[in-house]
């Protein structure tokens, strides 16, 4: 089998990839999560804004304590972001099936509950019955999406095959579905009970605390290294030049765990703890990986419009900048995926590649060095434009290592749309067209 063959079964195996129901299921329901994300970084940033004598002006304005409504946000969206994405992965799957989702996304939420831990210990001393925000939150992502996909099929099984209690056609219709929901109820519960009890009573353990340690943490180590990222960076644009979003198939396995390395480094900065040179500290975050390395869009064309600026002579090249900027400002960068275009472009597959991986690395170096510290859970909408999104999450040395890292992308578009650019403007040139 020859190179083009292999590729083109890699880009057709990942189209079919990307539209499984589970990989969907999963891509969709942390969509669903961004609202509370986004809200709850706002209101974070709210009480960490990066300038000088920001905490102590508040302190003396409104008291040492001014900042616990803007924290209570906080704990309302990331601390219990396991078990949001664990309702809205279980939405979506049984949405998709065409059964329901409401009712399916109550029995999720319950079965997340029952095998959770039941109590906290504070200075020795125990509290009972409650429900631990470090599991609901980042440490039970992984838990909130077995729990969602195993809801999914049993409850679409259940309801697929009428198996459960019939109710006569007088019967309300929402009386109906409730009682139709006792059989998957009764399911889920029961192996919520079983797992629970083995876990406790052979591994003095919760199900949460396994997955934890046993498929979360590895997964997070490996997606918090310079090759983990060099993957999901190429995985995203060489899709995406194949026309098969490369961020939405990647994003629903990079983001759950992208999220959860913020939040842990958000952790250590609740304990008091510094994260510049903190080995437990993650430098691959979801600020990096979804608005950082992308400026301008996937493939860090802002970098892309900049040097066609620069060089841009053809008609074509110059209209397609001109529609392209002010979108690409807002990091939307469809206008030139579609219309210059990138897609099947071969002018333009090595610079998408290069220029978003070269952002990336920058921002990990930067990191690794302390130019930048490790990010927590401040995040901004992904529309935010580039120098400001890096000065709101991470201050001047943000704003301008993201300068910096998109002059490189610059840099590496160049040559390649001076290339492009040549070929629109000889093709022009032989219609008759003037530049």
């Amino acid at each position: 089998m020859d190179k083009q063959a292999m590729f083109d079964n890699f880009i057709e195996f990942m189209a079919k990839f990307a539209e499984y129901k589970v990989v969907a299921a999963l891509r969709d329901g942390f969509i669903m999560t961004t609202p509370f994300t986004i809200c709850g970084s706002l209101f974070l940033l709210l009480a960490n804004l990066p300038f000088p004598g920001y905490n102590e002006m508040m302190s003396a304005n409104f008291g040492a304590d001014w900042a616990a409504p803007l924290y209570a946000v906080f704990g309302g969206t990331f601390s219990i972001l396991g078990v949001i994405a664990c309702l809205a992965i279980t939405y979506k799957y049984v949405d998709a099936e065409g059964c329901d989702a409401i009712m399916a996304s109550i029995l999720a939420f319950a079965t997340f509950v029952m095998i959770m831990p039941s109590s906290v210990t504070i200075e020795s001393e125990v509290a009972n019955d409650v429900i631990p925000k470090l599991w609901a939150g980042s440490n039970g992502i992984i838990t909130g999406i077995f729990v969602a996909l195993y809801t999914g099929v049993v409850c679409c099984y259940c309801e697929k095959n009428h198996i459960g209690i019939k109710m006569p056609a007088s019967v309300p219709g929402g009386v109906t579905r409730a009682f139709e929901a006792l059989t998957p109820g009764m399911v889920l519960f029961t192996s919520a009970a079983i797992i629970y009890g083995l876990c406790h009573f052979v591994g003095a353990t919760t199900f949460p605390e396994l997955l934890f340690k046993m498929i979360q943490t590895p997964l997070q180590g490996l997606s918090d290294t310079i090759v983990g990222g060099t993957v999901f960076s190429l995985l995203m644009t060489i899709l995406f030049w194949a026309g098969v979003h490369g961020p939405n198939v990647v994003g629903g396995i990079l983001n759950p765990l992208m999220i959860a390395n913020s939040l842990e480094n958000q952790a250590l900065l609740d304990a008091g703890q510094s994260l510049v040179g903190n080995p437990a500290a993650h430098i691959l975050t979801i600020q990096i990986t979804d608005t950082l390395m992308k400026p301008g869009g996937c493939g860090a064309t802002f970098g892309l419009l900049i040097a066609s600026w620069i060089v841009a002579k053809s008609q074509q090249m110059k209209t397609i900048t001109k529609l392209g900027t002010v979108p690409g400002l807002f990091n939307i960068n469809e206008p030139i995926i579609f219309g210059l275009p990138i897609v099947f472009n071969p002018y333009m597959l090595v610079p998408f590649c290069l220029a978003q991986w070269s952002v990336m690395f920058i921002f990990y170096m930067a990191i690794s060095i302390g130019i930048v510290e490790p990010f927590g859970a401040i995040q901004v909408p992904w529309t935010t434009p580039p120098i400001l999104s890096g000065l709101l999450m991470a201050g001047v040395s943000g704003a301008i290592v993201q300068a910096i890292s998109i002059a490189a992308a610059t840099a590496i578009y160049l040559p390649f749309i001076k290339a492009q650019d040549n070929a629109f403007l000889k093709e022009e040139q032989e219609e008759g067209y003037e530049a």
